[in-house]
């Protein structure tokens, strides 16, 4: 059974830690995980989740030390701050979880999405979508005479912005992959 590290920034449980822990205000919080890679870790993690009843708003995972065979998931969640602190908890106590880092409470962390857009249209719709997607640097990866399909990477708050100006040019399907997160700096 490995040793689990949670990481919380510079913030600490001590008799001079000012946070309300009984605050109803919901934030965001971006959670990255170092399991084990190996059979039913995901589900697992998903399964508290579901089981309790968090949402997730945003969900990756891959493989990142081959030779280690260890994973690094990064989710998305919502909630108070006692209900972040208790799904942090929950997950450091899944045997295969050897670290669960905070990256909101790390400070600022690097946070991208990739993101393929149709956009279906003709006309000054195609030439507005043409246009929009050279502002926010999206490629175009498909073109046909009624469609584009758009790649995009960024904040997934530029995303959101993006799609929402597609909306009525012609915006018919979107698929996301999800946040990777990483803190910044040392």
């Amino acid at each position: 059974m490995a040793a689990l590290n949670i990481k919380q920034g510079s913030t600490s449980h001590s008799a001079y830690d000012l946070r309300d822990f009984h605050s109803d205000v919901v934030q965001s919080h971006t959670l990255a995980l170092i399991v084990e890679n190996e059979a039913g870790v995901l589900a697992r993690v998903i399964g508290l989740f579901a089981g309790r009843g968090y949402n997730i708003d945003s969900l990756t995972v891959a493989e990142t030390d081959h030779k280690g065979h260890r994973s690094r998931i990064t989710i998305v969640t919502r909630g108070t701050v006692a209900v972040i602190e208790q799904i942090k908890a929950q997950l450091g106590r899944i045997v295969p979880v050897h670290e669960v880092i905070d990256l909101t409470l790390e400070g600022q962390a690097v946070e991208r999405e990739l993101a393929l857009i149709k956009v279906v249209g003709s006309g000054d719709k195609r030439i507005e979508a043409l246009r929009l997607a050279e502002i926010f640097r999206a490629n175009v990866v498909d073109s046909t005479l009624e469609s584009f399909v758009f790649e995009m990477t960024g904040a997934p708050e530029k995303i959101d912005a993006f799609a929402e100006l597609m909306r009525p040019l012609g915006l018919s399907d979107v698929a996301r992959t999800g946040v990777a997160a990483l803190s910044r700096g040392v």
